[in-house]
């Protein structure tokens, strides 16, 4: 099984419930854009609008054809995860977000979703995740700043929704956020080719010094974007742990038991994050539908130096084990 374990959906019906019920949501304010949907949270800037391949289910599943993609994990868009607005209005939110990707994957069983969860608050992520756990979910795609712009994931307010992912044996699929936290990023389209490998790496390290990748053991934690720049300084990380090993976290151990996209472009880097971390612990992604990401993707793991069986778990294999596929 051909599997693509990063992508990105928004339901059509999604935005078309947005509209119907955006009185219940008075911190969100929804632009009309071209027939399609912005949104500011909390009165923050607009995000960008949702664009159509977001939502082309039509266009979608041919693209996986033409890929040979037989099944696609998909979360929602981090751009519209609402982190900033109130808690209890995020869980509305969220849940809102997450009965339209249900029921996609209810009508498409070729999408496994990823749920989204209100970060604001601890106690609400963790009940939300639970929430979506029961109606079928493996787990959650989370944003790398809860809170909004600065936020950490470990917050200690956060303890409830780590615990519950322990708990509950989620996939914990970390992901960059519409701001990366530097504005020195909003020229030359370094947004994406830069400003989102610094703010998950930046997300990752704290998660990893904090302990947390190995107190909550139980959860599969997903470092997306082939783990940011984690390979490549885990030397540097690994001399900062060594400096101060009574109050930190182990970044091997960490970088051992967390898994990882292939969405890194050059198969000599896809070749690096092996030798790294192992190849047993890498998928094969996309980040469909977003041009930065690796809309042919099966290509990059034909041209690294791999063992047959190496391209198939990281074709799909491993994402088969992780999903219950």
């Amino acid at each position: 099984m051909i599997i693509d374990c990063h992508a990105h959906l928004v339901p059509p019906g999604l935005l078309d419930a947005i509209r119907a019920n955006a009185a219940k949501f008075p911190s969100i304010k929804v632009i009309e854009d071209g027939g399609s949907l912005g949104f500011s949270f909390a009165g923050a800037k607009p995000t960008r609008p949702v664009s159509k391949p977001l939502s082309d289910i039509a266009a979608r599943l041919k693209w996986m054809d033409t890929q040979k993609v037989e099944r696609q994990v998909v979360g929602g868009w981090l751009d519209m995860f609402g982190y900033e607005i109130p808690a209890e209005e995020g869980a509305g939110w969220s849940r809102l977000i997450n009965a339209h990707l249900a029921q996609t994957a209810r009508e498409e069983p070729r999408f496994v979703p990823l749920a989204t969860v209100p970060l604001q608050d601890g106690a609400l992520a963790a009940e939300v995740l639970r929430e979506a756990h029961q109606s079928g979910f493996k787990g959650a795609m989370i944003g790398t700043q809860p809170k909004g712009k600065g936020g950490v994931l470990d917050d200690p307010a956060l303890k409830p929704f780590w615990e519950a992912t322990n708990d509950l044996g989620s996939v914990i699929f970390i992901h960059p956020v519409f701001e990366s936290g530097d504005d020195r990023v909003h020229d030359y389209g370094m947004a994406n080719a830069v400003g989102r490998i610094t703010d998950t790496l930046i997300a990752m390290s704290r998660l990893i010094y904090a302990g947390h990748v190995g107190r909550y053991a139980n959860a599969r934690i997903v470092a997306g974007i082939g783990g940011a720049a984690l390979p490549y300084v885990i030397g540097r990380l690994r001399r900062n742990y060594q400096l101060d090993k009574d109050k930190l976290g182990d970044p091997d151990a960490a970088l051992a038991a967390m898994y990882y996209d292939t969405i890194v472009q050059d198969p000599r880097a896809l070749r690096f994050l092996a030798d790294v971390v192992g190849a047993d612990r890498i998928m094969m992604g996309s980040d469909m539908p977003f041009p930065i990401g690796d809309l042919a993707p099966l290509n990059i793991v034909e041209d690294t130096p791999l063992t047959p069986s190496e391209r198939i778990s990281i074709n799909g294999g491993l994402a088969q084990r992780l999903f219950g596929l």
